[in-house]
């Protein structure tokens, strides 16, 4: 009995906190009202920079194979291999940076002949000024290029009516492992 009594406690704690959580009111009337005043507002620009770390290898993988076809070991470029990923954004390349957000979403070998990801995401923030904010990233990349560049489609909270452009940059790719630190540099306009 006093099991169940600390959950829905404790659940009813989450409900009442996450708000508080969010750095930007989501709800429907606050949304109503914000687009009511998107005539009166103007655009921004905002910078961001960080570093996106996707861990195929270990017990803590951040991108998983969730689905390929059955000639995707024989093709050059491993066609047809599409990832599920919860990759941490960190402020730097190194492994003790400071965590900022997750990108989670999914990504497919959509090249034939070369190696292309065709990536579908979103950049959770988690914490400073853009908590609780997110980026959606839909786009090609080439990941033998030295940068990629990629659009930013939408975003939500600080992001909101977001557009922009992400400039991906392979700061260290292991290729007994297949890990990866990628760096990005993202300019978004948005109201």
């Amino acid at each position: 009995m006093m099991g169940k009594v600390c959950a829905i406690l404790l659940l009813c704690l989450v409900v009442i906190a996450m708000p508080m959580v969010q750095g930007i009111d989501e709800s429907p009337q606050t949304v109503a009202e914000w687009f009511e005043d998107l005539p009166k507002m103007e655009e921004k620009v905002t910078k961001l920079h960080f570093y996106f770390y996707d861990q195929l290898s270990g017990k803590n993988a951040t991108a998983v194979t969730v689905a390929q076809a059955n000639t995707t070991f024989q093709s050059p470029s491993l066609f047809g291999l599409v990832f599920v990923i919860d990759n941490a954004l960190k402020i730097g390349p190194e492994p003790d940076s400071t965590t900022v957000g997750r990108a989670q979403g999914m990504y497919a070998s959509g090249g034939l002949k070369e190696p292309v990801e065709v990536m579908t995401l979103d950049f959770g923030f988690t914490s400073g000024e853009y908590n609780g904010s997110t980026l959606s990233m839909l786009g090609r990349n080439s990941i033998l290029d030295p940068y990629r560049e990629m659009p930013i489609v939408g975003g939500s909270g600080f992001f909101r009516l977001g557009r922009g452009i992400a400039t991906a940059k392979t700061y260290l790719f292991n290729t007994t492992s297949g890990d990866a630190i990628v760096e990005y540099n993202v300019i978004v306009l948005h109201y």
